[in-house]
């Protein structure tokens, strides 16, 4: 199965965005800071993720 890097950094930002959310709706508010954290979680796994290269591989693991 391929995944595109694309397709991989943008599942990784979805997923810091919605952890760093649901950690700043513990206390049913989200402040400005809490917004900006999660933001910046978005871009820093978006960054992160699409700079780290897939495995190229021939071997079939199974």
């Amino acid at each position: 199965m391929r995944i595109s890097k694309y397709w991989k950094a943008v599942v990784s930002g979805v997923a810091a965005g919605a952890g760093s959310l649901s950690v700043a709706v513990t206390d049913d508010v989200v402040t400005a800071a809490e917004g900006w954290a999660a933001g910046l979680a978005v871009l820093a796994a978006l960054g992160f993720t699409w700079a780290v290269p897939n495995k190229t591989g021939t071997e079939d693991p199974a």
